[in-house]
């Protein structure tokens, strides 16, 4: 503290005190913090959005990046195969009815289209070359064939008859799979399994039906240009899409979503908002730190009792049994099964309960409404019908688990 003079009443002076530097900023360390904290708030907000576009849109033609497909689309130019570039469905079915024999190179990681829209996608040409394919596309496309998880193979040799695979000698070791998983169809295509994994995992799958060929890639990253030159890839990529005088280079925008109405709040809202949220819940926070009551120190508190695992279960059960509560014990039941499914079937966690029906009715080829019923919709009225829905619940994993798991050869002719 620094004294100065003040006038008493009494015309005589007495001192007065003047806040030190240090009490300054004790008085201003909030807002300093706060300062601080909408700082870092910003710069992340850049950086977040910044590594977002930095790579540009993955396989676009015109992307000179790491991910992108500019190095293919000018090699293949090079051999005088001609290049359409093609942002809508529209556009790819006229670039294809004007070609004399084109080539569909097709990319759709963010899911733009529909089953419709990829049914039609993969009759608009002979040969379609589809990258990164996602569950719904499988569906629509290839029932018979699933997700293998990652490669963790050392090399990836063909060990297939199919010419482009053949050429390309050996692909780059890594990367997504795909496999075999059942019929595929009504009884008349031809798989063929490139570039295994394990054995039963493929890093390549050509489904053949009469004269239409669709090949599916599991990992496009193969393709880009950071990866076309390595191993046999671009001798692959070339073989594939250059049989024809065309290639539809064809990666869906916004612009095939079908319009279902108004746009979201979400969608109105400014790009600024999230960030100032944030910036508001840490300043509360850190006030909160800061003027908040402070608790005491932590007192360790020894349990008197240790309870087994084996006897919360025992006791549960026999709650739920006192109290009749039979839905809420086939409803815990459920929700394990549908976890396990959603697993084993190659489904995203996000998978909603109506997706995992229709996945399981789909591999055990049960009628939906059925699977729907015993994962879903039934309701003991008593401990026997209980009993019975339990067991059906185990069988029908059973059956989707067995049928989910892949085969152990390369070549299926369903």
């Amino acid at each position: 503290m620094t004294a100065t003079l003040r006038e008493r009443p009494d015309g005589t002076n007495a001192p007065a005190l003047t806040p030190t530097l240090g009490v300054s900023a004790r008085r201003w360390l909030f807002w300093i913090l706060a300062g601080a904290g909408a700082i870092l708030v910003s710069v992340a907000a850049a950086l977040l959005a910044g590594g977002s576009t930095a790579g540009g849109t993955p396989l676009a033609a015109d992307n000179a990046g790491e991910a992108g497909g500019r190095a293919l689309v000018e090699v293949l130019r090079d051999r005088g195969v001609s290049v359409t570039l093609a942002d809508t469905l529209g556009q790819a079915r006229r670039a294809t009815r004007s070609a004399a024999d084109p080539t569909v190179f097709f990319s759709d990681a963010a899911g733009y289209l529909d089953a419709a829209g990829l049914a039609e996608m993969a009759a608009l040409a002979p040969r379609t070359v589809l990258t990164d394919p996602h569950f719904a596309a499988l569906q629509a496309l290839a029932p018979g064939v699933g997700f293998g998880g990652v490669s963790g193979a050392d090399s990836l040799p063909a060990e297939c008859d199919l010419t482009a695979a053949v050429k390309a000698g050996e692909l780059s070791p890594g990367g997504t799979t795909l496999t075999l998983i059942g019929q595929d169809g009504p009884g008349r295509a031809t798989l063929t399994g490139c570039f295994p994994s394990d054995g039963d995992r493929y890093s390549l799958i050509e489904r053949t039906v009469g004269d239409h060929a669709l090949t599916l890639l599991a990992d496009g990253s193969k393709l880009s240009n950071g990866s076309i030159g390595t191993f046999g890839n671009a001798a692959l990529a070339l073989n594939l899409l250059g049989q024809g005088d065309t290639v539809v280079w064809y990666l869906p925008t916004l612009a095939d979503v079908a319009e279902t109405g108004p746009p979201s709040l979400g969608e109105l809202t400014p790009g600024w908002v999230t960030p100032t949220l944030v910036l508001g819940a840490l300043t509360a926070l850190a006030a909160f730190v800061w003027r908040g009551r402070r608790f005491g120190p932590l007192v360790a508190e020894n349990l008197p009792v240790t309870v087994r695992a084996r006897e919360t279960m025992e006791g549960r059960a026999r709650l739920y049994a006192r109290g009749d509560a039979r839905l809420h014990a086939i409803d815990a039941l459920r929700m394990g099964a549908l976890q396990r499914l959603a697993t084993r079937l190659g489904l995203p966690r996000t998978a909603g309960a109506d997706e995992i029906v229709l996945a399981v009715a789909a591999i055990t080829g049960r009628p939906t409404d059925q699977v729907g019923t015993v994962l879903i919709g039934a309701i003991p009225a008593s401990d026997r019908e209980l009993v019975r829905l339990s067991d059906q619940i185990e069988d029908l994993e059973r059956r989707a688990i067995r049928q989910a798991t892949p085969p152990s050869h390369g070549r299926m002719s369903p």
